[in-house]
This record gives structure tokens, sequence and C-alpha cells, in this order.
């Protein structure tokens, strides 16, 4: 039996080494399959998305942000996880339960000689066989160590801290997709509402271009004249078009936020009156204080902090000794033997040594790691307190330049009105009139652009002093749930 025994461990080891030597072959992905994965992905993006309307909204495009953008639920995603982890951690505090079976056979019975304990000479009695060739052994073991216990219950405190950290991680964000979707927003809706008159002056500036052309090829102008006067028409259009460029992709970057088609057209409302929350009402020592407070980014660093102080207990607990209590069941299908189950318990402590060895440079290294947390802390605090002050004065500054905006807006409408009236009667050229619906056009844009900006002053203030879109519990919320939120807490509406 023996030389099979050694054969088949002979086979059994070239296999496990030919095995581990192996290479897998290279298997790519088909061009079918990744037509597939495009089509499902396709359908998954807008599962569950409803249509949209004929118009939308500023409080309507931020609710589809927060409830359909494909970036925060990952960061959902990651805030679930983090929580099951933290309930996972929570069962590494029970006692182990281990059920095992093994079988075991040997080619040869174990044969044992005695000697006598008193003279040291060969006992007279015959060897004698102590084990089955072959025996079978189950046991159910279940065993409890202290040490480990301690361990998992800081475990279990450093995955709490980590689902809140990730929560505080979820508001961020939150607070930045607000902030670009109200920029992208205005933006489209600016590009809506100046790609008429874009169209209309860059056509009449052909006309007029057109004009130039033929009367200096019939030499009723002065040729210098004539050059000059192309060369402002070109330059009308050269602005006209970059205007028409700059906003052509709005509409695709905010389709991207809010998780719609990009190919789908809707009209924006282009009321300049929503979102008139005025923050500024509020003293900027109240606003430090609710900033300190509410800011995710404060809080994650107070999570953070709490977490590399359980870290610093974490290695004085790993310096006690291991005290382990056992308690198992053992069945044996020896023949030999009298009893063939049976019962174990006992105790076992076990302390390694060589843990004081490394014990004052884990210590400083947990050490360091609360001193770093405190240090970013610190950091954070400062650099919230800047941004309060410096977002109420953006904020102030973007309403001034909205109001200047809107004053050069209206006085160069009025301009363009009345350059129309001189070319109806025959007192003023096309070039005028293209030089001054260009330059109303720009005012028009300027004025979308200081709107846009006063949106995004009042988010950066909204997210540093910590004022959230929505409640803490916003799954189960419909659309039209989150926009009576939205209208509210940040729109003021």
């Amino acid at each position: 039996m023996a030389p099979r025994i050694t054969r088949s461990i002979l086979t059994l080891a070239a296999a496990a080494l030919a095995a581990g030597c192996s290479q897998l072959p290279l298997k790519d992905i088909g061009p079918d399959e990744h037509r597939t994965r495009a089509q499902s992905d396709r359908a998954a993006v807008q599962q569950e998305v409803p249509p949209l309307g004929a118009q939308l909204t500023l409080e309507e495009a931020i609710a589809r942000a927060l409830k359909f953008n494909l970036d925060r639920r990952a960061r959902q995603m990651e805030e679930a996880l983090a929580l099951q982890q933290w309930d996972a951690a929570g069962y590494d505090a029970l006692p182990k339960l281990v059920a095992a079976a093994g079988y075991s056979a040997r080619d040869r019975d174990r044969i044992s000689r005695s000697v006598d304990s008193v003279t040291g000479a060969p006992s007279l009695a015959n060897p004698s066989i102590s084990q089955s060739r072959e025996h079978t052994l189950v046991s159910l073991d279940m065993s409890w160590s202290l040490l480990d216990f301690g361990l998992a219950y800081y475990n279990q405190q450093q995955a709490a801290d980590r689902v809140l950290a990730a929560a505080e991680r979820r508001r961020k964000a939150t607070h930045l997709l607000v902030q670009d979707v109200r920029v992208a927003y205005w933006r489209a809706a600016s590009a809506q509402r100046l790609r008429g008159e874009v169209q209309q002056a860059i056509a009449l500036a052909n006309e007029a271009l057109v004009d130039a052309r033929r009367a200096e090829e019939e030499k009723l102008r002065a040729p210098l004249d004539s050059l000059r006067y192309q060369r402002q028409l070109t330059e009308n259009m050269r602005l006209l078009e970059s205007i028409e460029s700059e906003l052509a992709t709005a509409r695709f970057e905010l389709a991207a936020l809010i998780n719609v088609p990009v190919v789908h057209q809707v009209q924006y409302s282009t009321d300049p009156g929503a979102g008139s929350l005025d923050l500024l009402s509020t003293s900027a020592e109240a606003m430090e204080e609710q900033a300190l407070a509410q800011n995710a980014d404060l809080r994650e660093h107070a999570y953070q902090r709490r977490i590399a102080a359980t870290e610093a207990r974490k290695v004085l607990v790993r310096q006690f000794p291991s005290l382990t209590l056992n308690l198992g069941a053992r069945y044996d299908t020896d023949r030999y033997l009298v009893e063939k189950n049976w019962a174990e318990a006992g105790v076992q402590t076990s302390f390694n040594f060589f843990n004081l060895l490394a014990l004052p440079a884990q210590q400083r290294a947990a050490e360091a790691g609360i001193a770093l947390a405190d240090q970013r802390r610190l950091a954070a605090h400062v650099a919230v307190v800047t941004q309060v002050h410096v977002a109420r004065e953006q904020l102030s500054a973007a309403r001034r330049q909205l109001e200047r905006a809107n004053t050069l807006w209206v006085l160069d409408e009025k301009i363009m009105q009345q350059m129309m009236r001189r070319e109806q009667a025959q007192a003023g050229s096309k070039l005028e009139r293209v030089a001054a619906q260009t330059t109303m056009i720009i005012s028009l844009l300027r004025r979308y652009q200081a709107l846009a900006q006063v949106h995004a002053a009042t988010s950066r203030l909204q997210a540093t002093l910590g004022v959230d879109p929505l409640p803490d519990s916003s799954d189960d919320l419909t659309l039209d749930q989150l926009r009576g939120h939205v209208s509210t807490r940040l729109l003021g509406s």
C-alpha cells in the first residue's frame, strides 16, 4: 500500500505544481458583448427616470439632479456599503462555533512499545496497537477570546464613524451638485434666450457684409472706409459666433447632471427672480457659528479624529494577554477507543512578549494619526471661517454685478431701438445697427452670466453653512416633494 500512496502523493504534487505555474489565456470582450453591455447600460441609466415636460424650471432641475444623478447615486451606495460593513463588524464580537470533520488513513498500524518508568528497561509486554489504520474524527467547538471581543468592539466603533463620515461626504457632493446644476441651468437658459437674436444678428451682418463688398467692387465708397466697414462687421460676426459656440454645450452639461437624454429639447424658465433667498440678512458671526456646526468638511474631520483615537485605544488593547474559553464535543470512530464520544472544556491564556517591543512604535504611530487628524480639523476650521466671509463677499459682489448688468442691458436695448429707427429713416447704416445689436446681445449674455454667478455664490455660501437641500431621509420622496423642498430650502420661493 505504501508505494501506491507515495505515487498518489507525487502525482498530486506534480498536478498542483503544473496548475500553479500555468497561465490563464487572455480573454478579451468581443464586439457583440460590448454592444450588448452598452445597450443594457443605456437602459439602466434611464431606468425609472420620468420624461421631461415641455418646460423645465430651476427647482425641478435641482430636484431631478438630486434624485437621478448617477454620481450622487454612487455616493449613496458608498454610504450604504459603509453601513453594511458596520453591520457586519458587529458579528466579530460573537463566539466562534466551528464544526469540523476529518478522515485519516495510514498504511501501517500505529504500534508502540513501553518502557518501565522505574528501571528504564524495556517492558516485557508485546508491542501494542493504539490507533486504527482508518478513522474519522468529528468535532464541534465553541471558543470565545476576550481579546478578539475587545478588538471587535473598537472595530465596530470605527465602522460606525466611517458610516457617519460617508454621510458627510455625500452631503458635500450634494452641495457641489446643486451648485453645478444652478450654473448649468442659467447657461442653458441664456443660450435658449439668445439663440434667436444671435442668429438674426449674424444674418443681418452677412447682408451688410455682402452690401459692403458690392459697394467696394462698384467703388461707391473710398477703399479704406469700405475695408474698415467690412472689418467691423466681421469682428461683430466673430463675437456673435463665439457667443453661440460658448453656449452651445450648456444644455448637454445640464442634461448629464439631471440624467436626461441629451437630444431632448425643452424650454427653460428664464425668470430671474428664481432663487431670491436673502442670505446676507444674517450676520457674519451667526454664519460662522452655523458653518462651524454644520459644515460637511468639518463634521467629516471630527469623525476621522474619532477613528484615529479609537485606533490608539486598539493599540493598547492588543497588548493584553489573550484569554480564550473553549467548549467542544468530539466523536471518533477509532475502534481502539473505549469512549468514542466525549466533551472538552478549557481555558487558555497567551501573551506575545515581542508585542512589547513594537508597542512604543505603534503608540507613536497612533499619536501621530491623532495629531494629523487634529491638524486637518484645525486647518479645515480656519478654511471654513474664511470661506464664510469670502462667500458672503462674492455673493454681495455678484448681486452688484447683476444690477449693473441689468442696467447696461436696458440701456443697450434702448440704443438698439434708436439705431433701428435711424436705419428706417435712412439716417444710419446697417453697420451701426449690427454693432448696436451685438452690444445688446453681449449685455444680455453678461446679464445671464451675472445671474449664474449669483446662483453659484449663493450655492457656495449655502454649502459652507451646511444648508442641506433635502431632509435627512429623501429616498422615498417623490419628484414633486423634492421640488417643494428645493424651492423652500434653497431658493426661498
